[in-house]
Protein backbone atom coordinates (compact mmCIF):
# COMPACT_ATOMS: atom_id res chain seq x y z
CA UNK A 1 0.00 0.00 0.00
CA UNK A 2 1.94 3.20 -1.43
CA UNK A 3 0.91 6.21 -0.66
CA UNK A 4 2.27 9.39 -2.53
CA UNK A 5 1.93 12.92 -1.75
CA UNK A 6 2.45 15.14 -4.10
CA UNK A 7 0.70 18.44 -2.24
CA UNK A 8 1.50 19.23 0.72
CA UNK A 9 -1.18 21.75 1.53
CA UNK A 10 -4.87 21.58 -0.28
CA UNK A 11 -6.32 24.40 1.48
CA UNK A 12 -9.22 21.73 2.13
CA UNK A 13 -8.64 22.55 6.09
CA UNK A 14 -8.89 26.45 5.88
CA UNK A 15 -12.29 26.33 7.38
CA UNK A 16 -11.40 24.08 10.08
CA UNK A 17 -12.59 20.96 8.82
CA UNK A 18 -10.16 17.89 7.36
CA UNK A 19 -11.08 14.50 5.29
CA UNK A 20 -11.04 11.83 7.01
CA UNK A 21 -9.64 8.57 5.06
CA UNK A 22 -13.07 7.55 3.53
CA UNK A 23 -13.28 10.92 2.33
CA UNK A 24 -16.42 12.19 5.09
CA UNK A 25 -15.68 15.46 6.19
CA UNK A 26 -15.48 16.57 9.89
CA UNK A 27 -14.71 19.51 11.85
CA UNK A 28 -11.01 19.53 12.89
CA UNK A 29 -12.12 19.20 16.42
CA UNK A 30 -13.69 15.90 15.87
CA UNK A 31 -12.90 13.15 18.68
CA UNK A 32 -11.70 10.73 15.89
CA UNK A 33 -9.11 13.41 14.80
CA UNK A 34 -8.15 14.30 18.10
CA UNK A 35 -7.14 10.69 18.47
CA UNK A 36 -5.38 9.74 15.63
CA UNK A 37 -3.01 13.10 16.15
CA UNK A 38 -2.37 11.95 19.67
CA UNK A 39 -1.14 8.83 18.50
CA UNK A 40 1.11 11.08 16.14
CA UNK A 41 2.48 13.32 18.68
CA UNK A 42 3.11 9.80 20.46
CA UNK A 43 5.03 8.98 16.98
CA UNK A 44 7.27 12.26 17.30
CA UNK A 45 7.79 11.81 21.11
CA UNK A 46 8.98 8.37 20.14
CA UNK A 47 11.32 9.90 16.93
CA UNK A 48 13.15 11.75 19.84
CA UNK A 49 13.77 9.10 21.89
CA UNK A 50 15.42 7.45 19.09
CA UNK A 51 17.99 9.76 19.05
CA UNK A 52 19.49 8.20 22.09
CA UNK A 53 18.81 4.62 21.11
CA UNK A 54 20.48 2.15 18.80
CA UNK A 55 20.53 -1.54 18.29
CA UNK A 56 17.73 -3.75 19.37
CA UNK A 57 16.19 -0.89 21.24
CA UNK A 58 16.18 1.08 18.41
CA UNK A 59 15.18 -1.58 16.18
CA UNK A 60 11.87 -1.96 17.93
CA UNK A 61 11.12 1.73 18.17
CA UNK A 62 11.61 1.55 14.13
CA UNK A 63 8.75 -1.02 14.39
CA UNK A 64 6.76 0.43 16.61
CA UNK A 65 6.82 3.98 14.48
CA UNK A 66 5.78 2.03 11.72
CA UNK A 67 3.00 0.51 13.69
CA UNK A 68 1.43 3.71 14.85
CA UNK A 69 1.25 5.08 11.29
CA UNK A 70 -1.15 1.56 10.76
CA UNK A 71 -3.19 2.87 13.90
CA UNK A 72 -3.11 6.54 12.69
CA UNK A 73 -4.75 4.91 9.26
CA UNK A 74 -6.97 2.52 11.14
CA UNK A 75 -8.41 5.51 13.54
CA UNK A 76 -8.92 8.05 10.73
CA UNK A 77 -11.03 5.35 8.84
CA UNK A 78 -14.36 5.02 10.43
CA UNK A 79 -15.30 0.72 10.37
CA UNK A 80 -18.93 1.47 9.09
CA UNK A 81 -17.45 4.01 6.36
CA UNK A 82 -17.70 3.30 3.12
CA UNK A 83 -13.85 2.47 3.11
CA UNK A 84 -14.31 0.64 6.87
CA UNK A 85 -14.16 -2.68 4.53
CA UNK A 86 -10.49 -3.99 3.45
CA UNK A 87 -9.42 -0.36 4.91
CA UNK A 88 -5.62 -0.86 6.70
CA UNK A 89 -6.12 -2.00 10.37
CA UNK A 90 -4.10 -3.30 13.27
CA UNK A 91 -4.35 -6.93 13.71
CA UNK A 92 -3.28 -8.86 16.70
CA UNK A 93 -0.54 -10.33 15.48
CA UNK A 94 1.05 -6.61 16.53
CA UNK A 95 0.20 -6.50 19.62
CA UNK A 96 1.44 -9.95 20.68
CA UNK A 97 5.04 -8.63 18.82
CA UNK A 98 4.26 -5.75 21.52
CA UNK A 99 3.32 -8.76 24.48
CA UNK A 100 6.73 -11.08 23.68
CA UNK A 101 9.40 -7.77 23.65
CA UNK A 102 7.83 -6.83 26.83
CA UNK A 103 7.47 -10.13 28.39
CA UNK A 104 11.90 -10.48 27.52
CA UNK A 105 12.66 -7.46 28.53
CA UNK A 106 10.97 -7.47 31.61
CA UNK A 107 12.72 -10.76 32.92
CA UNK A 108 15.64 -8.81 33.59
CA UNK A 109 14.30 -6.24 35.42
CA UNK A 110 14.32 -6.19 39.18
CA UNK A 111 10.82 -5.67 40.50
CA UNK A 112 9.76 -1.95 41.67
CA UNK A 113 9.73 -0.85 45.08
CA UNK A 114 8.01 2.37 44.46
CA UNK A 115 6.47 4.58 40.78
CA UNK A 116 9.53 6.01 38.76
CA UNK A 117 9.52 9.10 37.71
CA UNK A 118 10.20 9.83 34.21
CA UNK A 119 14.81 10.67 33.97
CA UNK A 120 17.48 8.50 34.28
CA UNK A 121 18.63 8.89 30.50
CA UNK A 122 17.61 10.89 27.85
CA UNK A 123 15.85 7.85 25.84
CA UNK A 124 14.19 6.68 29.25
CA UNK A 125 12.99 9.98 29.44
CA UNK A 126 11.88 10.54 26.44
CA UNK A 127 9.68 7.44 25.71
CA UNK A 128 8.20 8.39 29.62
CA UNK A 129 6.77 11.34 27.56
CA UNK A 130 6.07 8.67 24.44
CA UNK A 131 4.74 6.84 27.42
CA UNK A 132 2.11 9.87 28.71
CA UNK A 133 1.07 10.53 25.25
CA UNK A 134 0.23 7.59 24.21
CA UNK A 135 -1.82 6.96 27.52
CA UNK A 136 -3.76 10.27 26.38
CA UNK A 137 -4.41 8.75 22.57
CA UNK A 138 -5.67 5.91 24.91
CA UNK A 139 -7.70 7.59 26.75
CA UNK A 140 -9.49 9.15 23.71
CA UNK A 141 -9.48 6.38 21.17
CA UNK A 142 -11.51 4.46 24.51
CA UNK A 143 -13.74 7.68 24.27
CA UNK A 144 -14.27 7.01 20.77
CA UNK A 145 -15.15 3.78 21.06
CA UNK A 146 -17.88 4.33 23.13
CA UNK A 147 -19.53 6.74 20.37
CA UNK A 148 -18.39 4.77 17.62
CA UNK A 149 -17.30 1.57 16.15
CA UNK A 150 -12.95 1.08 16.81
CA UNK A 151 -11.37 -1.89 16.13
CA UNK A 152 -10.32 -3.71 19.13
CA UNK A 153 -7.03 -4.37 18.05
CA UNK A 154 -6.62 -0.86 18.27
CA UNK A 155 -7.46 -0.30 21.67
CA UNK A 156 -5.50 -3.30 22.83
CA UNK A 157 -2.29 -1.84 20.65
CA UNK A 158 -2.00 1.33 22.16
CA UNK A 159 -2.60 -0.42 25.81
CA UNK A 160 0.04 -2.49 25.48
CA UNK A 161 2.03 0.47 23.75
CA UNK A 162 2.31 2.24 26.52
CA UNK A 163 3.08 -0.51 28.68
CA UNK A 164 6.09 -0.97 26.40
CA UNK A 165 7.17 1.98 26.75
CA UNK A 166 7.71 2.05 30.59
CA UNK A 167 9.47 -1.74 30.17
CA UNK A 168 11.47 -0.20 27.76
CA UNK A 169 12.51 2.80 29.37
CA UNK A 170 13.23 1.13 32.27
CA UNK A 171 14.89 -1.50 30.32
CA UNK A 172 17.30 1.84 28.59
CA UNK A 173 18.41 2.55 32.08
CA UNK A 174 20.56 0.07 32.50
CA UNK A 175 17.61 -2.80 33.65
CA UNK A 176 16.17 -0.36 36.49
CA UNK A 177 19.12 0.17 38.22
CA UNK A 178 19.22 3.80 36.49
CA UNK A 179 15.63 4.40 37.37
CA UNK A 180 14.48 7.46 39.12
CA UNK A 181 12.29 6.55 42.07
CA UNK A 182 9.48 8.07 43.76
CA UNK A 183 10.23 8.80 47.44
CA UNK A 184 6.61 9.57 49.21
CA UNK A 185 6.52 12.44 50.70
CA UNK A 186 10.33 13.27 50.61
CA UNK A 187 9.91 17.53 50.64
CA UNK A 188 7.64 17.93 53.04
Amino acid sequence: MAVRLTRIYTRGGDKGETSLADGSRVPKHDLRVATYGTVDEANATIGLARLHTAGVADAMLARIQNDLFDLGADLSTPEDGRRGPGALRIVAAQVERLEREIDAMNERLAPLDSFVLPGGSAAAAWLHLARTVTRRAERLASDLADDVPVNPAALQYVNRLSDHLFVLARHLNYDGRSDVLWVPGANR
